[in-house]
Order: C-alpha cells, then structure tokens, then sequence
C-alpha cells in the first residue's frame, strides 16, 4: 500500500477515514468547499496534522497544488524550475542533464515553454509547468489539488490523459482533488466524497448516486445523467 489512513481525523472537518491507496489506482477526492479535500492530502504531505489516528506513507511524493500565480517579476525561465525539482531529490553535486528537463517537459506538454520567464506565463501555462515539477521525482503517489483549474478544455482532457497514461506505465497512484467528477469519470477506480456529514468511498456508480449524496448533505439531492454527464442538483 501506498497509502494508509486508519480511523484518521482532523477535526473538526472529517472523522472515521480508513483508506487504503494501491499502487496504480486512481482515485478521486469530491465534496464541497471547507470539507477537508485539501487538508486531506496535507496530512499526507506532512504539513497538516490529524487529531485521531494514523496515516502511513511509504511512497515518493508529487504533488501538484492549488492554482496560484508566480511573481510577475520571477528570473526564472520554465525550465529553471523544473530543473530545481530536479536536483531536489537527485545525487548530491548532479545537476539535472537538459535531457531530464526536456523529457519532463515533453509529458506534460509544455516543450515550447522551456526558455520563457514563468512569470510571464499564463495561469494554465503555470499550471503545466508544476505538473512536470510534480513528476520529477518520479513519486508512487502523485496528488493533485485541483490540477485543471486554469486550464482549457483540451489541455484538461490532455493533463487527465498524461496521469491516466503515468498510473498504468509506472503505476503511480493519483489521489485527484476536483469539485467535478466528468472530467476525470472515465478513468477514476474509486471515489471518496466528503460531506458535511461524513464521507462515502466507493465506484463511482455507487457513490454518485442521488440516495447516497441525499445522505450525506442530509438533504434532498439529485445525481442526474444528461449527455453523458453528472449533474448534481
């Protein structure tokens, strides 16, 4: 296991969470605003401490966060930056080869935005730039806090691709923090929906559904299904 929560909690956002992460599984975090779906991937990071029980983390570590912008007026080139993630974890005094950079670059998409100040970069183009930094120490578990913030509609399909792609190559698990489900439903093995009253884990066709939501909120809730899409109401 990657992963291991065992009756964790941070109060006073979720409580009870037994979750097991497998290597290669996708799984993705839904629930509304001020549950906890960010702070759930701090305590796996280390930065955020639970109030009951445990969580074990025997992995490498990416994690690509929140949308946020880098300074106008940063020195520093797309390439700089992930070449600094790059000498992060490797042998003391290697420098990242130009290679590693560029083949970084290339998986993520953003190969004509190498030599241009990040700064200067819009925030989708931001946003490509931390997904190689997430992946340059080639993590077990990469988690992902709302990653398509940003990003247009085909390079959100893109970026869905690339860690679909990365978890059956390598078998890299992705914890996936969305508030939606369609952009990821297709690929998603498992869903952990926090609520204001508990949390729910399971397939999607068991999670999504209007009874099991209904509970959760404890109110009314429709899960419908229009072209393909979830929509809840």
């Amino acid at each position: 296991m990657l992963v291991t929560f065992h009756d964790a909690a941070v109060d006073p956002l979720w409580s009870g969470l037994d979750l097991q992460v497998e290597a290669g599984e996708f799984i993705a975090v839904l629930g509304p605003n001020g549950v906890g779906k960010s702070t759930l991937l701090g305590t796996i990071l280390g930065t955020r401490q639970l109030t009951e029980g445990s969580v074990d983390v025997p992995a490498r570590v990416g994690f690509i966060p929140q949308q946020r912008m880098f300074p106008q007026d940063l020195p520093l080139r797309a390439r700089d930056l992930v070449s600094l993630s790059l000498a992060h974890g490797a042998v003391r005094r290697r420098s990242p080869k130009r290679r590693e950079v560029d083949e970084l670059l290339e998986q993520v998409g953003a190969t004509g935005l190498a030599e241009r100040r990040v700064g200067r970069l819009s925030g989708g183009q931001q946003q490509l730039i931390r997904q190689a930094q997430a992946l340059a120490n080639d993590p077990q578990l990469l988690l992902a806090d709302e990653p398509l913030l940003s990003l247009d509609l085909a390079r959100q399909q893109a970026a869905v691709a690339m860690l679909d792609q990365r978890r059956r190559e390598h078998g890299t698990a992705v914890l996936f923090v969305t508030h939606g489900i369609n952009p990821v439903m297709s690929v998603v093995d498992r869903v952990l929906y926090l609520a204001p009253n508990g949390h729910v884990l399971g397939p999607v066709s068991e999670v999504m559904r209007s009874e099991t939501l209904s509970e959760l909120y404890d109110t009314r809730v429709d899960v419908v299904e229009v072209d393909g899409r979830m929509i809840v109401i």
